[in-house]
């Protein structure tokens, strides 16, 4: 056990929720009070030697929180719960339950009744507030003597909540001085990502993508932004300086997305290493991922994708001890696990914390730093990701496309009619990773119109900074938009959804599969618009939404046998399955809609639905 070695990279980024200069979603804050503090606090108890990826979006985020007034969501918490207008209240509420049931809110008997209710008093509401933000708060801040007071309470004085969100706002401003304190003190390390976190293989040549998946459909009318590609760099190098004293020697590509050329640009730029997924390093032609590796000067590592996904999805199933010990027996000479340092821990017992320290305990003299390690030569490097090797997540579909193509259309207008430096940075900031992530297949937020919203928004900032109008087809949603037929989400985990006919929880549905059935259908009575499904160990769900859902009944297939269901019909409709219904371990799944016992809409209208009981949903998951 002694010589073998695990370097370590936890991954911190937020895509840029900033609106005219405001924060439009909390969950930069949130995560801070959660998570990007706790994280460098536990390492550092065990002198433990592991790495932060700090992503300049992220940063620069986290610096807006000096003035209260720059987050939307914690100005309306300091408003009276009485002078909230009906808009505020259901922007607030949808926020104020989203958190994970299990290990965030049933803890809290107050907070667990209270996210129950379906009508709020005021005093309820306030209350709600209050617990909604002691829920989110890490262990560091929970071990304060301010939080253990307010924790030992039931219900809360608007000047407590105000004196709650400004604590809070207060604690957040110490994270990054936190960090500059333990990386001069080499108790950790810091690595960062080019500036906006967009995917530098593409920008430098969309071609790319084809080259990583030949199936791969590209949009029209590209041409290389590698001049944008060295602003990201440049761009975060400056930020990191600014903020630690120095400049990264390191870079985590967004995405794990590499090439050639883009690495060679890093070096161009004194970057001596950066990292990537196994897929990639496989693809190249090589198959130990125990090794550190060299291309052209830069070294690169591969994250070990079994021992990264562990963690990040598995181990909150086991007790610390024994995820320790399964992670334990894993273990070769070298070990490179990199995997996102903040999602993962609402889903453990106590935010990670028993898990982390057993962790931290069992391995703190095998960790290190990367670097000074012995290299591999790569003659060749295949390009690809950390989501199956390639950028199909960011390229290839009708949406995605047709957001690429909206912006290179940005870029040749203002090449052509000459540029600014703040036109510049609107169009850096729409070149992100995170909006492409969300148009099209591959993944499903509830948050996707606005996401949608602020890409077109930042592409219409362009023209407006350069006094050109603007098309107006950026004022038409791509999202949802008529030429797609469906998008199609696959499932990532177990779900345990409460059967009653309506949303208990933003997060009870959050890992099922989706399917947008509201675009191209050609029924006359396409009144179901999406379609959920999903299992845990002993069931199978499925969760429809639409208009007047409540007046159909529903019957369910699987091949051709008609299953026995257990259906609650509300807001939404919620059907459970016992999974010994299914006779087969895969196959087609179709619904049937009826009213007066005449069927009006078969489910899905645009794909067949092809379900597989006991998935593995490791794969699906990603950082």
């Amino acid at each position: 056990m002694d010589k073998m070695k695990i370097a370590l990279l936890w991954h911190m980024h937020q895509p840029s929720y900033v609106k005219e200069n405001r924060l439009f979603l909390p969950w930069v804050f949130l995560h801070s009070i959660k998570d990007y503090y706790d994280m460098p606090y536990i390492a550092s108890k065990f002198k433990a030697k592991v790495t932060f990826n700090l992503t300049p979006t992220l940063l620069e985020q986290i610096l807006m929180y000096e003035d209260v007034k720059n987050d939307e969501f914690l100005s309306l918490m300091l408003k009276r719960v009485d002078n909230l207008t009906l808009g505020e209240e259901k922007f607030l509420l949808k926020i104020l339950k989203s958190g994970n049931y299990e290990t965030m809110i049933k803890p809290y008997e107050r907070y667990d009744c209270l996210y129950k209710k379906d009508t709020l008093s005021t005093q309820e509401f306030l209350d709600l507030e209050v617990w909604f933000l002691l829920s989110w708060c890490g262990n560091f801040l929970k071990e304060t003597s301010f939080i253990k007071n307010y924790l030992q309470k039931e219900s809360f004085s608007e000047d407590e909540k105000k004196e709650l969100v400004f604590y809070l706002t207060d604690f957040v401003k110490g994270i990054i001085p936190f960090y500059k304190k333990l990386f001069k003190e080499k108790l950790i390390d810091l690595t960062t990502t080019p500036f906006y976190h967009p995917i530098m293989p593409l920008l430098i040549d969309m071609n790319t993508a084809k080259k990583a998946n030949p199936n791969t459909s590209l949009p029209k009318g590209f041409f290389s932004l590698k001049d944008d590609a060295v602003k990201h760099i440049k761009k975060a190098k400056e930020l990191f300086k600014e903020l630690f004293e120095e400049y990264p020697t390191a870079f985590w590509p967004s995405e794990g997305g590499v090439d050639e050329e883009s690495v060679l640009l890093y070096k161009e730029f004194e970057i001596k290493r950066v990292f990537s997924d196994e897929a990639v390093l496989k693809k190249s032609g090589f198959n130990d991922i125990t090794k550190a590796y060299e291309y052209e000067g830069v070294e690169i590592y591969f994250r070990d994708h079994t021992l990264s996904d562990l963690i990040g999805f598995t181990y909150k199933n086991f007790e610390a001890k024994n995820a320790v010990k399964d992670f334990k027996s894993r273990l070769k000479d070298f070990n490179v696990v990199i995997l996102d340092g903040e999602n993962a821990w609402e889903y453990y017992k106590n935010n990670g914390k028993d898990f982390l320290e057993e962790f931290y305990k069992e391995f703190k003299d095998n960790f290190v730093f990367f670097g000074n390690q012995k290299t591999v030569s790569l003659k060749h490097l295949e390009p690809g990701s950390w989501i199956y090797g390639d950028f199909n997540t960011w390229v290839g579909d009708e949406e995605k496309n047709r957001a690429w193509e909206l912006l290179f259309d940005t870029k040749r207008d203002c090449l052509r009619e000459g540029f600014n430096k703040d036109a510049e940075e609107e169009l850096l900031k729409a070149e992100g990773s995170d909006w492409f992530w969300w148009y099209g297949k591959g993944h499903f937020t509830e948050y996707a119109k606005e996401f949608d919203s602020l890409f077109r928004e930042h592409l219409k900032n362009v023209y407006k900074l350069i006094n050109f109008p603007y098309p107006k087809v950026l004022d038409e949603p791509i999202i949802g938009s008529k030429e797609l037929k469906n998008i199609l989400s696959e499932p990532k985990d177990y779900i345990y959804p409460v059967i009653d006919g309506k949303v208990t929880s933003f997060f009870e549905w959050i890992d099922a599969g989706v399917l947008y059935e509201g675009g191209g259908t050609m029924q006359a009575n396409d009144n179901i618009k999406y379609l959920y499904w999903g299992e845990n160990e002993e069931k199978f769900f499925l969760r429809l939404d639409g208009e007047r859902v409540n007046e159909y009944e529903y019957k369910v297939f699987f091949e051709d046998k008609e299953l026995k269901v257990n259906c609650k019909k509300g807001e939404i409709v919620e059907i459970e399955i016992d999974k010994k219904e299914f006779e087969k371990k895969e196959g087609v799944l179709r619904i049937e809609v009826l009213k007066n016992n005449k069927i009006i809409q078969i489910l899905p209208s645009t794909t067949r639905l092809y379900i597989k009981i006991n998935s593995d949903y490791a794969r699906n998951w990603y950082v």
